[in-house]
């Protein structure tokens, strides 16, 4: 191949980097998380920014995304190989820079200034946090579980850690957070606190601040990937995307994943508080559908050894459809009922959740054999900006969304409101789940048979 990669005499893989990859995720999304779940909510009821504003605007910011991911793809990729590899270096220079954006975005003090001010400064810290800074650690990041090992089992523990990772954060989050912000009024609501939310702002990136160290410390790249040094063309570029099949499915794949994840998760600020009257449940919901992603996590991968990573995720998408439809149908007013259909569609959600990160290297590989040329870092930039546009979409729609239901701060708890944020949380999961299994299964190639074709053309028959 025209960018080989030559594996470094280290120590093998093993557990230590299993425990180090899932650090990463976790410090990821101490930050990330807390932005998808708790940021529109804090300028809804804090800031009195609209709902359709704050979702224009996580729109238009992937807009810059577009350049920001493929620019900080073609950096990694152009990377020096250090001591410590291509990627492993960004992970310390820019960890320090994306957990102080995150806390800039609650500044809950500007609550007072003019709207203008307000909307002003929203932008740009979401700008400084999500396209700049944890483009420049997320991007390195993903980029580098190829060059941790080039074994498609390695590379899919990888995965599964990785999702754990972000499960442990979201567990946390989703557990601890609600207890903390949610506090009842005068008139006996479940009130949203900003002053709080900028001391938990503060709390998360420390302990992100501490995962990707810990990232840092116990990650090796073994497979030492060569410099690109080839000038970048963007005609070249685009057409490598529009000629990968494979590629053009994880896409549009990881687009429509994101879209399920965060209006069945998104929504939970808004249909536990306002249409149940519950905090505990918010945070119980989070508990248990980070539960199902823990336990699928200690089987899933056997199982799409056995059957294949596609057809794992095809079915898991079937599974969160036809749960969420029927959630919808049903309307209930029992929490614990909705939480066995919330938690039942969870599990089609952590289907693909658990096994995407694996997907993108076989794609990897995959666009490696057909074009002759191995681009880890601009391959995951465009992966990851699929990713950023799903949540733009969804943010954007969720927004709209609520808007068209005729929620706004004061309208929040009446009753023809609620029912409409009941229908969102359940309708809209539904209908992208049922979005994403045809396109695993019309527009994503890599089935079983032909990973193991790819595997054995580009590391033999191991």
């Amino acid at each position: 191949m025209a960018n080989e990669t030559t594996t470094a005499e280290v120590k093998p893989f093993g557990l230590k980097d299993k425990i180090g990859y899932m650090f990463g995720d976790c410090g990821n999304d101490f930050t990330f998380i807390l932005c998808a779940m708790f940021l529109m909510k804090f300028y809804t009821d804090v800031m009195g920014v609209s709902a359709a504003i704050v979702g224009l605007m996580m729109m238009a910011a992937k807009f810059v995304d577009a350049v920001t991911d493929v620019l900080m793809g073609q950096i990694c990729d152009r990377s020096p190989v250090t001591k410590k590899g291509k990627f492993l270096p960004w992970i310390r220079r820019v960890m320090g820079p994306v957990v102080l954006a995150s806390v800039l975005m609650y500044a809950v003090w500007f609550k007072n200034m003019p709207m203008g001010f307000k909307v002003f400064w929203m932008f740009l810290t979401y700008l400084l946090y999500g396209s700049i800074c944890y483009t420049g650690i997320n991007i390195p990041y993903g980029s580098m579980a190829s060059a941790i090992s080039p074994n498609p089992k390695d590379r899919t523990s990888l995965s599964t850690f990785r999702s754990i990772g972000a499960t442990c954060a979201a567990m946390s989050l989703g557990v601890g957070v609600p207890m903390v912000v949610f506090y009842k009024n005068e008139a006996g609501q479940m009130a949203f606190s900003g002053e709080r939310m900028f001391l938990v702002a503060i709390v998360c990136s420390i302990l992100a601040l501490i995962a990707y160290s810990l990232c840092y410390a116990l990650t090796t790249e073994r497979v030492k990937m060569q410099q690109v040094t080839t000038k970048f063309s963007f005609a070249g570029f685009a057409k490598t995307i529009l000629s990968s099949r494979s590629l053009l499915g994880i896409i549009v794949s990881a687009l429509v994943l994101i879209l399920v994840q965060m209006t069945l998760q998104g929504m939970n600020n808004y249909i536990f508080p306002n249409y149940f009257g519950s905090r505990s449940a918010l945070s119980l919901a989070s508990f248990l559908s980070s539960g199902v992603l823990l336990l699928l996590s200690t089987f899933i991968g056997k199982i799409a050894a056995a059957i294949g990573k596609k057809e794992v995720s095809i079915v898991g998408a079937i599974i969160g459809a036809l749960a969420m439809f029927a959630a919808y149908i049903v309307h209930t007013h029992s929490i614990v009922v909705w939480l066995v259909f919330y938690c039942i569609g969870y599990v089609g959600l952590a289907c693909f959740n658990l096994l995407c990160w694996a997907m993108i290297t076989d794609v990897i590989d995959d666009t490696e054999i057909k074009n002759g040329v191995r681009n880890d870092g601009s391959i995951y930039a465009v992966y990851s900006f699929a990713r950023k546009l799903g949540q733009a979409v969804s943010s954007g729609l969720t927004g709209f969304l609520l808007s068209l239901v005729g929620y706004t701060k004061e309208t929040a708890f009446d009753p023809a409101v609620t029912d409409g944020i009941y229908n969102v949380a359940s309708l809209s999961p539904a209908i992208t789940f049922a979005v994403l299994a045809v396109v695993l299964a019309l527009c994503y190639p890599l089935g079983k048979k032909r990973v193991l074709e790819n595997t054995a053309k580009l590391h033999g028959a191991e």
